[in-house]
């Protein structure tokens, strides 16, 4: 569901299918992990999903809180067209640096 990638000092997480009550957890746990080990600059690239529930939208939020007061950095990429309106209809889109492609996100670390 969850596969991470090192590049350029980023910490790149790639969420496959969709970001649900039941996996919620999980994305939260390796991130936070991550952090407590020393990383600071995150990318979570939807490129490869479809779909983000409300308590997806929590845990998001609650991630970039805790990174940026550890003094860190969060970026989205690769949401889809209804996930980019998801986000702006919540208004999480004023939140978040949100990028069109992962290479387009990494180039504003």
């Amino acid at each position: 569901m969850f596969s991470i990638i090192e590049m350029n000092g980023i910490t790149i997480v790639e969420v496959g299918g969709e970001l649900i009550v039941g996996n919620r957890q999980d994305l939260k746990d390796t991130v936070l992990g991550r952090l407590d080990a020393g990383d600071r600059r995150f990318l979570i690239d939807f490129s490869s999903s479809s779909y983000i529930d409300s308590s997806g939208l929590g845990v998001l939020v609650s991630l970039s809180k805790k990174i940026r007061e550890s003094g860190g950095a969060l970026r989205l990429a690769g949401l889809n067209e209804d996930l980019r309106t998801l986000f702006e209809l919540t208004k999480l889109d004023t939140l978040f640096q949100i990028a069109d492609t992962r290479a387009r996100a990494i180039g504003e670390f």
